[in-house]
């Protein structure tokens, strides 16, 4: 272990152009998104606060809400509010904030260390575990790209009237995807301002569905700030816990963290990193709140039109207007359950057609925003962990193909209008994979090694271990009752299995975590210990300097 620790190669003395060269050729840079990097102005009339450095720090955390925005949230919230009315406000309003402060670590370490998460675990791990970790969170990205993608086929198929099968949608998403990544060869601000203009188009959907809908304002802020749920049973407790499970998304980390390297931040002058630290923590605040606002006039729109509803009300209610969509619900006296799709369709049953193809606008840019994040996710895991040097081209082809291959399956072979169960299985694999990101996360940024001065203090040690203690508990439960429903001994013989495989992955990953936030009395001692290359600790750089130092 030299001065700059474990894991760090002859690349990183170069020349930053020549970090990630293909090949040798210094024609195209190692990483997409980071082709330049926005400079930061010295406002000295605002020495406590400049809304001009907040502008030049705005962007990367609005491009982290969208993973709030997803068509898997968009979803939640609208079973939430079909389920528990407005009852279940409270519960996003605190996996919200839960998930501000963990989205504010992941931001802290890119911004510390100039490294994003997937790049820190590739220096810290050893190999196998490596290996282990970067599968694991390939999965949660599969799992969120095929809802993304899907979600986005969805409102293809019902802006086109059902002429657009689900398989022409996930084609179709797949080609646009491809085009507007390739918006950052036209300057960083440009994408970023795409990306607020798929948010803005968000916004004005659903907050029209919201005015058309009108819901009880009184209603909507008890359910806001009184965390209680009278008459609530079983369905009503799944749904809070999926509406956790759909807000913390794992990839999310890996993101954020890598984002924030898209600014000009000198990491060996501690006043820039702590201004930016700063700056991103305010710049999450405000994207996460827009994105709360979103997600509420969703909960709201279907709480106030829809909560307590049967099959049979909404059937009478469709076949009253004549709408194609009667035949989706059944007409006996279960109580309504819907999704994205039959969403729209009980929209359009009851305040028309406009209503429908409005919420599919909003569905759409939902699932293309958050189809494009969830690309930058692939990028940014696949090369961290694996260390790639790759065209860009190849990267993108590659990241999209692993995890747009099963999707394009599940379109061919599955009916858009019985997507709810596999919308389930994905929710479960999600969650099976938060603590791949959340443990990671808290173990780098308490590391003095790793943070130096800028390393968690004992309240966010000892806060942020049990926030994510709290949310990991909450969907193990979700999981638990998954597989509990499935009804088969077979089933429950190859879960217990793989429980066993996949809880021992998870304490070893718990042991290094807790020898991070001081447990030292955990480490082997020696220098032969099987977890870490030549010393108990995790060791990142001493002294990173400049972002010539690193350029990733």
């Amino acid at each position: 272990v030299g001065e700059k620790g474990v894991g760090v190669r002859e690349e990183e003395d170069r020349p930053a152009e020549a970090v990630g060269s293909v090949s040798g050729s210094r024609n195209e840079p190692f990483t997409t998104y980071f082709d330049s990097k926005i400079p930061i102005p010295d406002d000295e009339t605002h020495s406590c606060f400049s809304f001009r450095k907040l502008w030049a720090f705005t962007g990367p955390g609005f491009l982290m809400s969208i993973a709030y925005l997803d068509p898997g949230n968009i979803e939640s919230d609208l079973q939430s509010g079909a389920v528990a009315g407005f009852k279940l406000l409270w519960v996003l309003l605190l996996a919200t904030v839960i998930g501000l402060l963990l989205q504010r670590l992941a931001a802290r370490l890119g911004v510390v260390t100039g490294l994003h998460l997937a790049e820190v675990c590739h220096r810290q791990y050893r190999t196998v575990p490596r290996i282990i970790l970067w599968l694991m969170v390939e999965l949660a990205i599969i799992g969120s790209d095929m809802q993304e993608v899907i979600g986005s086929a969805i409102a293809i198929n019902l802006l086109s009237v059902g002429k657009i099968p689900l398989w022409g949608g996930v084609l179709i998403t797949i080609a646009d995807t491809f085009v507007f990544l390739f918006l950052d060869k036209y300057g960083l601000r440009k994408l970023e301002a795409f990306f607020g203009f798929l948010i803005t188009i968000m916004a004005l959907t659903f907050g029209y569905e919201y005015v058309t809908v009108r819901p009880d304002q009184k209603q909507l802020l008890r359910g806001l700030f009184v965390p209680e749920c009278r008459g609530c049973g079983t369905p009503q407790l799944e749904q809070a816990v999926g509406i956790v499970g759909a807000v913390i998304m794992p990839h999310n980390m890996y993101l954020h963290s890598a984002l924030v390297k898209s600014r000009q931040v000198n990491r060996s002058n501690p006043r820039e990193v702590r201004d930016a630290n700063k700056y991103f923590f305010a710049e999450s605040c405000i994207a996460l709140f827009v994105s709360f606002i979103i997600n509420v006039f969703v909960v709201s729109v279907f709480a106030e039109a829809f909560y307590g509803k049967t099959n049979a009300d909404v059937h009478e209610v469709c076949a009253n207007a004549s709408s194609a969509h009667a035949a989706l619900f059944p007409s006996d006296n279960a109580t309504l359950e819907v999704d994205i799709y039959k969403g729209g369709a009980v929209l359009g049953c009851y305040f028309g057609p406009a209503a429908l193809y409005i919420w599919a606008i909003g569905i759409l840019a939902a699932g293309q925003s958050s189809t494009m994040t969830g690309t930058y996710s692939g990028q940014f895991v696949m090369e961290g962990f694996l260390n790639l040097r790759w065209s860009r081209f190849a990267r993108v082809l590659l990241t999209r193909s692993i995890a747009i291959t099963p999707t394009l399956f599940v379109a061919i072979f599955q009916d858009v209008e019985h997507l709810t169960g596999m919308n389930d299985f994905l929710n479960v694999l999600m969650s099976l994979q938060l603590p791949f990101a959340l443990i990671p996360v808290l173990t780098f940024t308490s590391l003095p090694s790793v943070m130096n001065d800028f390393a968690n203090g004992l309240f966010w040690k000892i806060g942020g271990g049990a926030v994510i203690l709290l949310v990991c508990s909450i969907n193990m439960y979700f999981v638990v009752a998954y597989v509990m429903a499935l009804n088969h001994v077979g089933l429950y013989v190859g879960a217990a299995i793989l429980s066993v495989i996949y809880l021992a992955f998870v304490a070893y990953l718990t042991w290094l975590c807790l020898i991070a936030l001081g447990a030292s009395a955990l480490s082997c001692g020696t220098t032969h210990c099987w977890a870490f290359g030549a010393r108990p600790e995790l060791f990142l750089l001493n002294n990173v300097g400049a972002d010539a130092a690193v350029m990733r």
